[in-house]
């Protein structure tokens, strides 16, 4: 917590105050923050306040996608769930219940915040669903460093190696440091990739996760900083299409999509790459549609971001938004650095079972 956290407190209670004209006395409200930071050095957000925070937070990123009705945004209120089991648990519950037989429903859910001398849980993943990528260039090569890291860790990959190997989910805390769960395979829905015009495109193997669920960035609210906070709305196409398959940096498969078109590769001027792209994007448009998981474009996606643009707020300390610092952007990627370095002196993590148990024992978590 900053020294400065009061005036920011008091800003944003001010500010919730004002949007929310039944909240009860604003003065009130205002000695008990104070009170609560003089004495412990934060304070506790109500229910409401952290769901008001959370909303404007994800409407302010420009995570969020259009059509996405923030008001009624779902928030999960998990803040006494510090333990990385507790939290695997529940992030599996979000993918679930965000899923929702592929109708996504936009979600968030709060996990412990940073407090003095007790910080919260982080996620390591920069998404709860995320592939594998091997030295030999199978799979995400975004996530080459992060898979070495995750099987030096003692995560195993399948015997049979494929592109689309799902990572473990990584959660650390103070008290344990960084441990590995295994998303269990039946809670991940994925969308088999076809070409509404193309026959052959099917052969080709591809697919992708139906929920972006955004795991590594922290929800700072009125100077309570929240590090693990996963929220979701649903993929742009072009996120799955352009950035994820045809970047070389990641898949390259729009190379192997020209060749099977017969496009001229010799040279970037023959516009070969941009052909294939438009393919990829229409497959992951049309497979999406066909498979009644919900999907936009990035025409849709350009306009609405356009009025995002000239209608959001100016940023300030006291308005709530979600942020990624960059040691949790090379954690995603490279694995590394923990944040509670003093964990790695002790015995390396070893990945937990099936994270279906854990569901199963869904009761036993609200202890911690």
């Amino acid at each position: 917590m900053t020294p400065d956290v009061l005036p920011v407190a008091e800003e944003f209670v001010r500010m919730f105050h004002a949007a929310h004209s039944d909240a009860g006395s604003l003065s009130a409200r205002i000695a008990q923050v104070r009170a609560e930071i003089a004495e412990t050095g934060t304070y506790r957000h109500t229910t409401n306040e952290l769901a008001y925070g959370a909303r404007i937070a994800l409407r302010d990123s420009g995570w969020c996608t259009s059509g996405v009705p923030w008001r009624r945004l779902k928030v999960r209120d998990l803040r006494g769930y510090r333990n990385a089991a507790a939290v695997a648990g529940e992030c599996v519950e979000h993918l679930r219940l965000a899923t929702n037989g592929g109708e996504i429903r936009p979600l968030v859910t709060v996990f412990a915040p940073d407090a003095p001398g007790s910080p919260g849980p982080v996620i390591w993943n920069e998404q709860l669903i995320r592939y594998a990528g091997y030295a030999d260039g199978m799979g995400d090569r975004r996530y080459t460093q992060f898979t070495e890291t995750m099987q030096g860790m003692g995560w195993r990959p399948p015997v049979r190696r494929s592109r689309f190997d799902l990572l473990p989910l990584v959660v650390e805390t103070q008290h344990e440091g960084p441990r590995l769960f295994t998303l269990p395979s039946e809670i991940v829905h994925e969308v088999p990739l076809e070409h509404p015009t193309l026959p052959w495109f099917g052969e080709m193997g591809l697919r992708w996760h139906a929920v972006p669920v955004i795991s590594n960035m922290r929800l700072s609210i009125g100077g309570v900083h929240y590090p693990a906070a996963p929220f979701n709305s649903w993929f742009v196409g072009a996120e799955i299409g352009t950035r994820s398959l045809a970047e070389e940096g990641a898949y390259g498969v729009a190379r192997e999509v020209a060749d099977a078109l017969g496009l001229d590769t010799s040279s970037e001027r023959t516009l070969w790459r941009d052909f294939a792209t438009v393919h990829l994007n229409a497959a992951v448009l049309h497979s999406f549609d066909k498979a009644a998981v919900t999907i936009t474009d990035h025409h849709a996606e350009a306009l609405h971001r356009l009025a995002w643009l000239r209608s959001r707020q100016r940023p300030s300390a006291a308005r709530p938004a979600f942020r990624l610092d960059t040691a949790a952007a090379a954690r995603a990627r490279n694995g590394s650095p923990a944040r509670f370095t003093a964990a790695l002196d002790e015995t390396r993590p070893q990945p937990t079972s099936r994270l279906a148990e854990l569901l199963r024992q869904q009761h036993s978590l609200t202890s911690v």
